[in-house]
């Protein structure tokens, strides 16, 4: 067997264009600095940590800091830059 060390960059994972929160990703290639936020409902927390760790993945790919604030009464989440 042969290794060998590579940059973590060159990895690529393509699971997240199978994922169900492929659309949330295509939404925040559309989010403008200092424009609307993106409101999105979860049922969950577990659902919002799922949703917040996939921005976390966005905002390394993209070097974007997409920030957020939940709304926990209505069970509502914004992302905006």
């Amino acid at each position: 067997m042969k290794f060998k060390f590579v940059d973590r960059a060159q990895v690529k994972v393509s699971k997240k264009s199978a994922s169900k929160f492929r659309p949330l990703v295509d939404a925040l290639d559309k989010l403008e600095k200092g424009g609307q936020a993106l409101e999105v409902n979860y049922t969950t927390d577990k659902e919002l940590n799922s949703m917040r760790n996939v921005i976390y993945m966005y905002n390394r790919e993209t070097g974007k800091k997409v920030k957020s604030g939940k709304d926990s009464f209505n069970k509502r989440v914004f992302f905006y830059l």
